[in-house]
């Protein structure tokens, strides 16, 4: 959506191709072809790009092909616009009084066995891959159903079956030849919230977090009207309120990261390998995010110990059926990816992972994942949602940017 509205605004006239495992017609119709008016097309996968891209190369084939696209998603925008039903918001200080119930006085903070970050270096693929969710695997070949149901699915049980023994292969070919390197890094902090959507968190010497040595992490609330009895959640909701007694909760964070995938991607090119290349780019993904779990369950049984005894499968996993959440900047719950520099500097996460960040802040390597660690037994996943004009100027003063660039940076939850 930025990057349309950027085009229009610096008017440019090449069309705009829209495609990707996250992307979607619909969402490209209603959200992101109303920002631009020279051509947006949704594109399913790459091997559709070379029938399009030939029609909008074409200079007899181009007007028509973009009226007929322009059409077709005006039609699905209305009637998505028709089915829409419309949504109630509390103002932001309603929905602040409407947060999660949680009766402290009666719970006591689980401590950690460490504050600050640990490093994670060259860690165990095998048992890393004990810990990998395969379905997203077969997503990310346009092949959907749950797993291993889909292996004895009618219609593609048999291509499934061979794309998953090809994958088994692979990797264990990545581990036994050692192609691929897996770093991370947990860390734990002393925090309190304000009582209201800013959790303040007690840096280490050294950080860049002010001379006070404190961290605010901003959180943002949901603001849709409920029924009643559900809250509108906000993160800083399962943190303990700073008070009288000043009792100290905590918070973790983790980043975790594949490296070395590049020179396996160069050979796979130059043998024009596309099968091989795309599936070791999936096999890493699913390895940064298999890492992610094995370190959550032992931040759980172990580094913070909250459920020691805790005895889940990998389907359970899977499932979320664990106690405690690890929310990453960017997603629902703390859709702001401008946090992630703070989990960062927490964490010193350049310097363990050897992860960077760009500068729409996403991860390099590609295969990383980040996010918190809340212990709270109350605390879940959940979707901000929309928010209104009076949290975005809370939350605007409360960061210390301009509004300009917080709008672009929220614009999932604005538009």
């Amino acid at each position: 959506m930025h990057v349309a509205h950027e085009m229009k605004r610096r008017n440019m006239k090449q069309p705009l191709l829209i495609g990707g495992a996250t992307t979607s017609r619909m969402h490209t119709a209603v959200k992101i072809a109303p920002q631009y008016d020279n051509g947006v097309v949704h594109v399913l996968d790459a091997s559709r790009s070379v029938t399009v891209t030939g029609s909008l190369l074409s200079k007899e084939q181009k007007p028509d092909f973009l009226q007929k696209v322009k059409s077709e998603y005006l039609k699905l925008k209305e009637d998505f616009n028709s089915k829409k039903t419309t949504k109630e918001f509390l103002t932001f200080e309603q929905a602040q009084q409407n947060k999660v119930k949680i009766t402290w006085e009666n719970y006591t903070p689980p401590a950690p066995e460490f504050t600050g970050p640990k490093a994670f270096n060259d860690y165990d693929l095998n048992e890393i891959s004990k810990y990998i969710d395969w379905q997203p695997y077969f997503i990310a070949w346009e092949m959907h159903g749950k797993f291993p149901q889909i292996l004895k699915d009618e219609k593609i049980g048999v291509e499934a079956t061979k794309l998953y023994n090809d994958a088994k292969a692979l990797l264990k070919k990545i581990i036994d030849e050692k192609w691929l390197t897996a770093r991370g890094a947990i860390g734990f902090w002393q925090a309190n919230s304000d009582g209201k959507d800013t959790i303040i968190v007690k840096g280490e010497p050294g950080l860049p977090a002010g001379k006070s040595g404190k961290v605010n992490l901003e959180c943002l609330r949901q603001q849709i009207k409920k029924v009643a009895g559900q809250p509108n959640i906000s993160l800083a909701d399962f943190i303990r309120p700073a008070g009288k007694d000043a009792t100290v909760d905590y918070i973790g964070a983790f980043a975790v990261t594949i490296h070395g995938i590049e020179q396996h991607i160069k050979r796979f090119e130059k043998n024009h390998d596309d099968y091989n290349k795309i599936s070791l780019q999936a096999l890493a993904d699913r390895l940064a995010e298999g890492f992610a779990e094995l370190l959550h369950a032992k931040v759980r049984r172990e580094s913070w110990g909250y459920v020691k005894d805790e005895n889940l499968t990998n389907e359970d996993l899977i499932k979320e059926q664990y106690i405690g959440i690890r929310p990453a900047p960017g997603y629902p719950a703390c859709p702001d990816h401008t946090e992630t520099i703070k989990l960062f500097d927490l964490l010193k996460a350049a310097e363990h992972t050897g992860i960077e960040l760009t500068e729409s802040l996403a991860m390099y390597p590609a295969s990383s994942v980040c996010g918190w660690y809340f212990s709270h037994p109350q605390s879940q996943y959940f979707g901000v949602g929309k928010i209104q004009k009076d949290q975005l100027e809370d939350y605007t003063k409360r960061k210390g940017m301009s509004l300009s660039e917080m709008e672009r940076w929220l614009r999932p939850v604005l538009e």
